[in-house]
């Protein structure tokens, strides 16, 4: 399985640590919904929480729809 060339380790550490303003999602390359993450404040708690778990469980895509794998 092909898996994107994004760092795992980042991905998890912006999640946990910037997950609320979205920068997960922008990193990952997925521009509209680091935005719309932005607006909500992270869903209002619940979106961040979500990515975070999908973050640390290798389920979370890229752009490209490439698995940020460790």
């Amino acid at each position: 399985m092909i898996k994107s060339n994004k760092s795992y380790v980042a991905l998890v550490l912006l999640s946990i640590f910037l997950g609320a303003l979205g920068i997960d999602r922008f990193y990952a390359g997925n521009v509209l919904l680091g935005i719309l993450k932005l607006i909500t404040a992270g869903g209002f708690g619940i979106w961040y929480i979500i990515d975070i778990v999908l973050a640390i469980v290798g389920a979370f895509k890229d752009n490209q729809g490439l698995y940020i794998r460790p």
